[in-house]
């Protein structure tokens, strides 16, 4: 598979999946008119990646969002929905959840995905702007 990458714009994240090193990452802000369609590609790459036989090495997702709206965090639940059932299969995914260490609301947003998706290794890191 081919490296994904998209670039970020003033309403979208940056996006990098480099397979080879079994990386997602996404950072900058998030909220572009079509959420939908921003992240389709993303959701499909994903979903190929996932069903690729090499289970055995970590997935590694970096998320250092310091802006979402609510059409994009419902397509992050879409991802991280399908990284959760990955590791209940028995994969490893860690996520590591970025905020800054005086932002509140993505703190505690990344403490509730460690209570919905019990099956991802979570990773909260408070990093200074």
């Amino acid at each position: 598979m081919n490296p994904l990458h998209i670039p970020a714009t003033a309403s979208s994240p940056e996006i990098e999946f480099r397979f080879d090193a079994h990386e997602l990452s996404l950072r900058g802000e998030s909220f572009p008119e079509n959420a939908a369609a921003f992240f389709g590609p993303v959701i499909a790459s994903l979903r190929e990646f996932l069903a690729l036989p090499d289970q055995d090495r970590t997935l590694t997702v970096d998320v250092a969002l310091t802006y979402f709206n609510s059409s994009s965090t419902k397509m992050l639940f879409t991802l991280f929905d399908m990284l959760d059932k990955a590791a209940g299969t028995g994969r490893r995914v860690v996520l590591q959840w970025q905020h800054d260490v005086d932002d509140d609301t993505i703190r505690e947003f990344g403490e509730e995905l460690a209570v919905d998706f019990k099956n991802l290794e979570i990773r909260l890191r408070a990093v200074d702007a």
